[in-house]
Formats: C-alpha cells, sequence, structure tokens
C-alpha cells in the first residue's frame, strides 16, 4: 500500500496532467451596488459595451479577496462588504472560464480613468443602458430578481 505522501504526490501529477488537458481560469466580477439600488458597470479599453468590473484570481487566493482587490485597482472602490451571488462558466478559447460574481455592498468608489477601465456609470438594472452588452443585460436582470440565474455566462 502506498503511503500518504506519494499519494499525494500522484494526485497532484495527476491534477497538472488535466490541467493541461482542460484548462480552467478563475474569475472574479463585482456587481457594486449604490444607495439607490443601481449598479456599477464599466467601460473597458479592450472590449466593446458595458460590463460588470472582473479580474483573475490569483493562486492561492481567496475569491472574496480578490473581487475587492480587482474594484480597489480597477475602479478606486474602497470598502463594501462582498457577498457570493453566483458561479458561472463560459468558454474562453481552449479554457473553461469560471467566474464568482458578487453584490458588493456598502463601498464608496473614487474612479480615475485608466490603461483598463475607461469610464463608468451606476445603471438601474431594470433597465440596461444603450451599449450593454447581452450578457450583462441578463446579469443585471439577475441580480434584480426579474429572472433567475443561470450558470452560463
Amino acid at each position: 500500500m502506498l503511503n500518504v505522501r506519494v499519494r499525494t504526490a500522484i494526485m497532484q501529477l495527476y491534477i497538472l496532467a488535466q490541467s493541461a488537458v482542460t484548462p480552467v481560469a478563475y474569475a472574479v466580477a463585482g456587481a457594486v451596488i449604490d444607495s439607490r439600488g443601481r449598479v456599477l458597470l464599466v467601460q473597458h479599453s479592450y472590449k466593446l459595451g458595458w460590463q460588470l468590473p472582473l479580474g483573475g484570481v490569483g493562486r492561492g487566493e481567496a475569491a472574496s479577496e480578490a473581487v475587492l482587490r480587482e474594484l480597489s485597482e480597477e475602479v478606486g472602490v474602497s470598502g463594501g462588504e462582498a457577498s457570493l451571488f453566483g458561479i458561472y462558466t463560459r468558454k474562453s478559447g481552449w479554457a473553461t472560464n469560471v467566474v464568482a460574481l458578487f453584490r458588493i455592498t456598502s463601498a464608496t468608489v473614487d474612479f480615475r480613468p485608466n490603461l483598463e477601465i475607461r469610464d463608468i456609470m451606476f445603471a438601474d438594472p431594470a433597465a440596461p443602458p444603450p451599449g450593454c452588452t447581452d450578457d450583462m443585460a441578463r446579469r443585471l436582470e439577475e441580480l434584480a430578481g426579474t429572472v433567475a440565474p443561470r450558470p452560463y455566462w
């Protein structure tokens, strides 16, 4: 019978090999909700349309910490409480992208345009703004509670 260290090493090699065949990227998105119930949307410099701010989760980083870090770096969010809203999946080239969407309340925003984010706006989730992408319009409906969340981004 193999000892625990050998079994652990075998499992780690198996996971490494599996990730080469079926890679998964882990991302977080933040729905910053203001006092009027509006949701923060951003315009990225590398994508068209209004989107939720999102970013990657670092190796070994907790998703709830990653979303607050990304929001701070990208749009100047400070404070706030993050609560998990849903887990989504989407194809991203060869990889699968898993996105953890958090609802952020009690935060302040001090935005300055930067290389990644050109502009921001707070939008009524029941009335997506012109230029809002289809997937973001769906996320807004889910956040507003007018449709049930689905597992695909």
